[in-house]
Parts: structure tokens; C-alpha cells; sequence
């Protein structure tokens, strides 16, 4: 199959989380927002699986970017993103991106470094193709790896972060989910 930005999110809206996020998501106006990580890729995958396009989704996570650092700020972002999709079915979870590097050594016990961007906090996840987001205002699909990987089920460390301890769990996480997955 070949996987376009626009049949992502094509399969990845079949899920009616995704679409009640990316509708709602804009209304707060949050700077470099997008919708990013399992719920887009592991649609593709449940779709390829025949399996309903929210199965194996444990959290939708939402990325944002904002240069007041203070734990204040963030937090006020999650409660209004918790009013906001109180009545949907499922977790929703929201992390600045500037404060990434704050936190993350303490949380993981491994250095982080400062991001600028979201983008720059999609390019880190550990396994190349899943770097994907979704920006609901613009439509952009953000996927520096392309959408080839995901497509075709290939789980390769991402070149930007190689951690191989952290990579291999996650990689077997996702293949007992989806065992045509193969880790390259």
C-alpha cells in the first residue's frame, strides 16, 4: 500500500476520537499544535490488521509549544485540554515541548535536550517511522522519515535517537500488538 499524507489521515480520521480531537484541538489556539504518535500510525496499522482503527491506542497525544517554561502554564493547558474532551472515551495527554528538556532526566534517568520546536519533539521518538504529526488547523501531516516504514510495517531505530534499550521495547511492544511488524 502506498501511504500518502492525505490517506493517512484518511484512516487515521476513521477513528472518531481523532476526528472529535482534531475539531475540537484548534479552539484553544495553542502555538505549533499537533496531534501526533500512536493514534496515527497505529491506525494505519489496525487498518492493514482489519482491526477497528482505536485498537492498541493507549493515550492520544497532543504536542504544543509554548516559551513560558513554567510548570503553571503547562498544567493550565492540560486542565483546559481535560474540560475540553471530558466526554470522549479516552485518554488524552498533552506535553509542551519547551519543557521536555526540564523534566525528562528526572522522569527517565537520560539527558534531553532542548527542543524548539515540535517538531523537533516528534523527530525524537525511538522508532524512525512513527515520527509523524498532525496539525488540525493546516491539515500538515509532518513525517521527516516519509510514511513508507509505517505502510510496510518496518520498526527501524530513528537515527535521531538511538537509544537500542529503548528502542527494542518499544519495537517488541508493538510487534506482539502487530505481528507483521518486522524490526529492521
Amino acid at each position: 500500500m502506498k501511504l500518502t499524507p492525505e490517506r493517512l489521515v484518511t484512516i487515521a480520521m476513521t477513528n472518531p476520537i481523532n476526528v472529535q480531537i482534531a475539531e475540537r484541538l484548534p479552539s484553544l489556539g495553542l502555538s505549533q499544535c499537533m496531534l501526533t504518535a500512536g493514534c496515527l500510525f497505529q491506525a494505519v496499522w489496525n487498518h492493514h490488521s482489519n482491526m477497528p482503527p482505536e485498537s492498541g491506542v493507549k493515550d492520544y497525544d497532543i504536542f504544543y509549544f509554548d516559551t513560558d517554561l513554567s510548570w503553571e502554564a503547562e498544567n493550565d493547558v492540560i486542565l483546559r485540554i481535560h474540560q475540553l474532551f471530558q466526554d470522549l472515551d479516552a485518554k488524552v495527554d498533552i506535553k509542551n515541548q519547551a519543557r521536555v528538556h526540564l523534566w525528562y532526566g528526572e522522569r527517565f534517568g537520560r539527558v534531553y535536550p532542548q527542543l524548539d520546536s515540535v517538531k523537533d519533539g516528534i523527530d525524537r521518538y525511538l522508532v524512525a517511522g512513527t515520527c509523524i504529526g498532525l496539525d488540525p488547523v493546516t491539515g500538515e501531516v509532518y513525517a521527516p522519515y516519509g510514511l513508507d516504514d509505517v505502510a510496510m510495517g518496518y520498526l527501524r531505530p530513528n537515527p535521531k535517537n538511538i537509544q537500542p534499550d529503548l528502542f527494542h521495547q518499544k519495537a517488541t511492544s508493538y510487534q506482539s500488538r502487530w505481528p507483521w511488524l518486522r524490526i529492521v
